[in-house]
């Protein structure tokens, strides 16, 4: 959830491979779903009225302002005097004033001044403020990282949740904050979804149980006639529904499955988080059978709404609205139509206030739905005490304080699952020697992955973990306490040989859509890791391997190179919770066995999804095991080299595997998946027509319009053999009309200017256009990780016809266009 529009409109493309039927053939049969009900508590005769009341003295512009939500970064509290909206976020890139190192005390200051801001407007209602608290508060620096979801799944502790919740709302509600967009109540069927970790398990029972528990703990127990109490915030069970459940495991994919499984799947977290009292629930990008769920009214008001009870507020995601058919960021009567309440509108919010005031005076949304939305918004507010005064502020100490801090090591010894451990190397014993090695033993950033102080999890230091502690700070700790030694060496090097090795590596931080894999394959970093642990194990030492991931992943090399394997997922700022399992104290005993099970089966090969594990959902070892477990095959049991496609991305009128055709512009970006798309607020479409072969290419029209951009989007691929063999991007195409502004080309983030090359082609002839590699290198581009291999825009008109896009050996020939402006 939640990102900047910049990053939207160069990344999103994936929506991909959704049905040309667009709407049709997925309308829910409510009885087929689990009864539910949201408690009595959550609101009384008493507040209903006092709703009523108000309803009654707000305008048109008033009430809908309260349905409209906007990110930090795209308002000012200045901005509510005109424009009364109802809800302010801080989506994954967007901290105080700018600034994502913000204090605490910063926090507050900015929450309070659009509070402040929206009490002196209308009838005075309070805004709420949401943040995406997924582990920990995870946007404040030194806040208590705890572990990701998939590592508390493996704890298989519901009681443990709840007490995670309860030290989640109290740092949040330190900062001013009333509302975390979480527990994440996915089921992930195909884990090469980059969303893995934000879900508990594959199990939907699992995920029901630990429902109720996160709600309970942010929430509390909910009290007839009471608020939430000051130090509990509101929660929002998302994204409904089945964005585990994606085919091929595409963020912001299509759930192509029968109603019976999508129930049976995905749907039972839900009505153990609404029993529990869930205020709010997020629905999600994604689509089932080709309907996107934003725009699903049998989902979100004859399931949600009524089959299942909800009384609660359903917000939307960030700009999803917009990938209605139909529908643009800033146009979209049918989301509210369909039964959403809170319209995710972080840079649209404008246009779309502007819109819908003249939707509801037209008639067009009728006043009924407004009403009950603005209902719905009111309620939470009330139950949140923010209609009576405002909440009680909690002291900014409990921002990473000790017990929570205990709490999280106890949460990362719990998570750790044991698969291996050959000659029972661990645990590791007293006055050992010992050598930690790996880029992630001396790495916060690694260990606490996504969604930590920057949306994706990256670009951070050890400043932004005050207080925080290292997996290798925590085990030098531990050893040396037993009478040993610890040495870091990232690279493995020593000049005295270790009694053992604990080598900490896995998959660098990532988050929604870039995290997204097209193979299971330990990717990309694995030879390297493999290349350590091998020399390691030649050298006659013991090895240990600490992997942590987001998801399992197919390492049969890295085991066999292994005496000692332990999956520790993504642990978060307590390190010292792997010492407490992995290292003995001196009597020869660690302060905890291991106790994780396995929340996701672990994949025998790199294939997609895991059908026939190496290890099944809920294996995990201890120390009393004394199994061997034997040479594994090493083959990846797919093409991992067609998997990954690094080099064919559009041919035959579409993007190949697996890459994304995407259309965007200042409205946000929409996937190319019918015969004709057009983006979101019409600066660019694409039509499918005939070349030498039936729709065997897309016409792209630029209407002028904005910048607009047509971008081909997948995950990272590492080019750098393909500029180090002097290949070219290799574009063949028809120019049909002329640009009337400068067109830009970009791969990697870079962008070159076309204009000039275009000029030299003849209108309405294919032709093909080279572009070097080395030139996208010399203006900056990082070859190693290219997930935009093309992208062309322009702010004027054009238009050209797109028949193949690839990457093919260049000549010296080739020339450079300059760098764009």
């Amino acid at each position: 959830m939640s990102r900047r529009l910049g990053l939207l409109i160069a990344l999103a493309a994936s929506a991909a491979h959704l049905p040309a039927s667009g709407q049709s053939g997925s309308t829910a049969n409510p009885a087929l779903w689990p009864a539910a009900s949201s408690p009595d508590t959550l609101s009384d005769p008493a507040t209903e009225k006092r709703i009523d009341a108000l309803l009654a003295r707000m305008s048109v512009e008033q009430k809908v302002g309260q349905v409209i939500q906007a990110d930090i970064s795209a308002i000012t509290p200045a901005d509510l005097a005109r424009h009364p909206l109802g809800s302010i976020l801080a989506g994954g890139n967007s901290g105080p004033n700018g600034n994502e190192r913000a204090s605490p005390q910063e926090w507050r200051a900015m929450v309070q001044a659009f509070r402040d801001a929206s009490t002196k407007t209308g009838v005075g209602i309070p805004i709420i403020f949401g943040v995406d608290a997924v582990h920990g508060h995870n946007n404040v620096p030194g806040a208590t990282v705890f572990p990701h979801n998939i590592g508390l799944g493996a704890a298989r502790d519901p009681a443990l949740v709840r007490r995670i919740g309860e030290a989640t709302a109290a740092e949040v509600a330190a900062t001013g904050i009333e509302w975390t967009f979480a527990p994440t109540l996915a089921v992930p069927q195909d884990t090469r979804w980059g969303r893995t970790y934000e879900g508990y398990a594959q199990d939907p029972a699992l995920v029901a149980r630990y429902a109720g528990e996160m709600t309970l703990g942010l929430q509390g127990p909910l009290a007839a006639g009471k608020p939430v109490a000051p130090d509990r915030v509101a929660a929002s069970i998302k994204h409904f529904l089945a964005d585990g459940g994606t085919r091929g495991g595409k963020d912001q994919g299509d759930a192509i499955l029968p109603e019976a499984e999508l129930v049976r799947l995905h749907a039972q977290g839900y009505p153990r988080g609404i029993e529990a009292g869930a205020l709010t629930v997020m629905a999600s990008f994604s689509s089932w059978n080709g309907t996107k769920h934003h725009g699903n009214k049998s989902l979100l008001t004859d399931v949600l709404k009524e089959r299942m009870g909800f009384d609660g507020l359903i917000v939307g995601d960030w700009n999803a609205h917009g990938q209605i058919p139909g529908c643009t960021t800033t146009d979209c009567p049918a989301a509210i139509n369909a039964g959403l309440d809170l319209y995710m509108a972080p840079d649209s919010w404008k246009g779309l206030f502007d819109s819908l005031v003249a939707q509801v005076k037209a008639g067009k949304v009728p006043m009924a739905r407004l009403n009950d939305a603005v209902r719905r918004n009111l309620r939470v507010k009330v139950k949140l005490g923010l209609l009576d005064g405002g909440r009680r502020p909690v002291d900014v100490s409990v921002i990473g304080s000790a017990p929570h801090r205990a709490l999280a090591r106890e949460a990362v010894a719990k998570s750790l699952v044991l698969l291996k451990n050959n000659g029972g190397v661990l645990p590791i014993k007293p006055g050992a020697r010992v050598l930690v090695a790996g880029d992630g033993a001396d790495n916060l950033t690694k260990q606490a992955g996504g969604w930590t102080v920057t949306w994706q999890g990256t670009g951070t230091t050890p400043a932004d973990f005050p207080g925080a502690q290292s997996i290798y700070a925590g085990l030098s700790e531990a050893i040396r306490a037993a009478g040993g030694t610890a040495t870091l060496s990232a690279d493995g090097k020593y000049a005295d040989k270790p009694d053992v090795a604990i080598v900490v590596y896995g998959e660098d931080p990532y988050a929604e859509f870039q995290g997204d894999v097209p193979t299971l394959d330990y990717q990309p970093a694995g030879a390297t890791d493999l290349a350590l642990l091998k020399r390691l194990k030649a050298a006659g030492v013991p090895v240990v391997s600490v992997f942590l991931s987001g998801r399992p992943l197919w390492t049969n090399p890295e085991l066999n190179a292994s005496d000692a394997f332990v999956a520790a997922w993504l642990p978060g700022s307590e390190g010292g919770g792997v010492a407490d399992v992995l290292v003995a104290g001196r009597d020869g005993r660690p302060r905890r066995d291991f106790s994780g099970k396995l929340s996701f089966a672990w994949p025998a090969t790199a294939a997609a999804p895991v059908t026939n594990p190496l290890w099944p959902y809920g294996h995990g070892l201890t120390y009393a095991d004394r199994r061997t477990v034997p040479a594994l095959p090493e083959a990846p049991g797919i093409d991992v080299a067609a998997a990954l496609n690094v080099d064919r991305y559009f041919d035959a009128g579409r993007a190949l595997a697996p890459w994304t055709l995407t259309l965007a512009d200042a409205g946000g970006a929409r996937p190319v998946a019918a015969p004709a798309e057009a983006s979101p607020a019409g600066a660019v479409s694409a039509r499918a027509v005939d070349l030498r072969a039936q729709e065997d290419a897309r016409r792209l029209v630029w209407t002028g319009k904005g910048q607009g951009a047509v971008t081909i989007d997948g995950p990272a691929a590492d080019l750098t053999r393909q500029l180090t063999g002097a290949f070219s991007l290799a574009i063949d195409w028809r120019v049909d009309a002329a640009p009337t502004a400068p067109v830009s080309v970009a791969l990697g983030g870079r962008a070159l200017d076309l204009t000039s090359a275009i000029k030299t082609v003849p209108l309405g002839r294919p032709t093909t256009l080279h572009i070097p590699l080395r030139c996208f290198a010399s203006a900056g581009a990082n070859l190693a990780r290219v997930g935009t291999p093309l992208s062309i825009a322009t702010a004027g008109s054009f238009t050209a016809t797109l028949a193949r896009v690839r990457l093919e050996p260049s000549t010296l020939s080739d020339a450079c266009p300059a760098p764009a402006k």
